[in-house]
């Protein structure tokens, strides 16, 4: 019985220290967040700190204000115009294209990607279901200007712009595999435009088809922007 009643005591001191504890720190942690919150919106409310609000390109987009009308240059317009009457539609297609164990090769050279299924024949033979060697399919999506033949400086598809920059890609796939010696070539269809004040935003789907097959090699979406005066 001592020891439950020492034990009982000692609960009860430790729950008095613990409340004066307490007491004694509520004030003061009181005092410390009043400081605090005086100290941050003195900072705030000075005029330097006013510059770096980051509140306040929130405060702008939510405005009411209608959006200004864009008024793109005249080549601009042009060319927007004529991409319009494109939408949906079929804009190329290119001629058939040999994707050999050289080109397989040099491209394995450039990236350092050599895996044996890409460049050794005899074990392609062996080991790989297709029984031979098959191209990268990062090869195939590399091939795409060529393909779309638009790096070349005869057949320029947008001959009014100042410059075409490759943007970027919004979707990838490799249904099938390019086997070595196998042929392909690229149907491009326009898919949608973006129009800005000097430069046009363009994408399109690249489907990049094998010989006497029906699956395609490469399904991409390329973005392009053109640039004008």
């Amino acid at each position: 019985m001592k020891v439950i009643e020492f034990i009982k005591q000692k609960q009860m001191d430790f729950q008095q220290s613990n409340a004066e504890f307490r007491a004694l720190l509520e004030p003061k942690i009181k005092d410390w967040s009043q400081l605090l919150n005086d100290t941050f919106t003195n900072t705030l409310n000075n005029p330097w700190m006013s510059r770096f609000n980051p509140f306040e390109d929130e405060k702008h987009e939510s405005t009411d204000s209608p959006a200004k009308p864009l008024v793109m240059t005249a080549q601009t317009q042009a060319m927007h115009d004529e991409l319009i009457e494109q939408l949906g539609q079929q804009t190329f297609l290119g001629q058939w294209y040999l994707v050999d164990q050289s080109c397989i090769d040099q491209f394995a050279q450039v990236t350092g990607d050599a895996q044996w299924i890409h460049t050794d024949l005899e074990r392609a033979k062996r080991e790989s279901p297709f029984k031979t060697t098959i191209a990268h399919g990062f090869l195939t999506l590399a091939l795409i200007p060529t393909l779309t033949d638009t790096v070349n400086p005869d057949s320029n598809p947008y001959p009014n712009a100042k410059m075409a920059v490759n943007y970027g890609l919004n979707r990838v796939r490799f249904p099938s595999p390019v086997k070595s010696g196998t042929l392909v070539r690229a149907r491009t269809r326009l898919i949608a435009i973006t129009p800005m004040r000097k430069s046009i935003e363009v994408i399109s789907e690249v489907s990049i088809e094998i010989e006497n097959s029906k699956r395609v090699a490469c399904i991409a979406e390329t973005v392009l922007r053109l640039y004008f005066n």
